[in-house]
């Protein structure tokens, strides 16, 4: 517990979602969703317009506070995330990033066996200080029953993209960057793992009352790969938060962890974990502890297509985490072609569900 400005001491009683994340179970079952704040909705394209690049829209205050608030103002989610990007970190690094319509994100990639030392953490964490103006715009605007979280990728991914240079691919150089140069890639996600905790640090400072760490491409490793790039630097992450004092809760979302996903849980040091689409909820109560938080994990795909299908897993998977500290979710994000109604409806069935 501390009484900073985004700590729990000051918060936690009023904020149902930061109470899940505590351990407490609560019900109605909070929620929140992966992408709320995006494309699917016609006030966010709007906003989107006056900016002249996605990382323009990202920089501006003004702009990404109402980004993140829209989803809040639309469907009263219980949980609003920080809009913003995870490869803000290497462009804070002096990485080179741009994003293409249609292409996705293009970033300047490290040399084989190379490092991110173009500028040093501490400089590229002050770089980011718009990112903390709008957590601060957020804070206070938000209404007090609302959790603020604040997030980042986490090491391995971040790592990924300056190797592989963009998304959508097979993942395999960076893999085999992990088992040519491993002790070459420790020292890559030494660097990505300091410049992230002082970016997420000032979040809280700024007024995050959670963080989140996005692990978006841990799927396909083998098990002590998966223990050497995901595991080992997410629990340096963590460590290091708590170095710096950082306390409020902090969930991690290891996207594809399949089988490793109880070692992550227990291992990292993160107070919830995050569920991708694929994992089986028996899986989880037998493997994690059942006072141990998850979010989760709806499929996009069936919010997409909504219906009878959407609402009977709805309530199935309430029902399946009803004994543990749930916080309702997806298991990606949100897509674009998402009708709105469909969201309106998975909100009121999580509200309206009774154990």
């Amino acid at each position: 517990m501390n009484d900073s400005k985004g700590g729990l001491m000051a918060s936690e009683a009023q904020k149902p979602l930061l109470s899940v994340l505590s351990g407490k179970r609560q019900d109605p079952v909070p929620i929140w969703m992966m992408r709320q704040a995006g494309r699917h909705l016609p006030e966010y394209l709007e906003l989107r317009s006056r900016a002249k690049d996605f990382l323009d829209f990202c920089y501006t205050p003004s702009l990404a506070t109402e980004a993140t608030l829209q989803p809040i103002q639309r469907y009263d989610m219980d949980g609003a995330i920080l809009f913003a990007d995870i490869l803000l970190i290497l462009d804070a690094l002096g990485q080179t990033v741009r994003f293409e319509k249609g292409v996705g994100p293009i970033v300047q990639t490290v040399e084989a066996g190379q490092r991110l030392n173009t500028v040093p953490p501490q400089k590229a964490a002050e770089r980011l200080s718009p990112v903390y103006e709008t957590v601060s715009r957020v804070s206070s605007r938000l209404d007090p029953s609302k959790t603020l979280i604040g997030f980042a990728g986490a090491p391995w991914t971040v790592a990924l993209y300056a190797i592989e240079g963009r998304g959508g691919t097979d993942k395999s150089t960076a893999r085999i960057w992990a088992h040519q140069y491993p002790a070459e890639l420790d020292l890559l996600l030494d660097d990505i793992v300091e410049a992230t905790a002082l970016y997420m640090q000032a979040q809280v400072e700024a007024g995050a009352n959670a963080l989140m760490m996005f692990e978006s491409w841990a799927e396909g490793l083998p098990n002590d790969v998966f223990e050497q790039i995901v595991i080992l630097p997410n629990r340096k992450l963590v460590s290091r938060l708590n170095e710096l004092g950082v306390d409020v809760p902090i969930i991690g979302f290891p996207r594809g962890a399949a089988a490793m996903l109880p070692a992550y849980a227990r291992e990292t040091g993160v107070n919830a974990v995050g569920l991708d689409t694929s994992v089986v909820p028996a899986f989880v109560n037998r493997e994690i502890p059942m006072q141990f938080p998850v979010q989760g994990h709806l499929d996009p795909l069936l919010l997409l297509a909504g219906g009878i299908a959407m609402e009977r897993r709805v309530e199935e998977l309430l029902e399946s985490y009803r004994d543990r500290p749930h916080i309702f979710n997806l298991g990606h994000g949100v897509l674009p072609q998402t009708p709105i109604p469909h969201v309106e409806k998975v909100v009121q069935t999580v509200r309206n569900w009774k154990r």
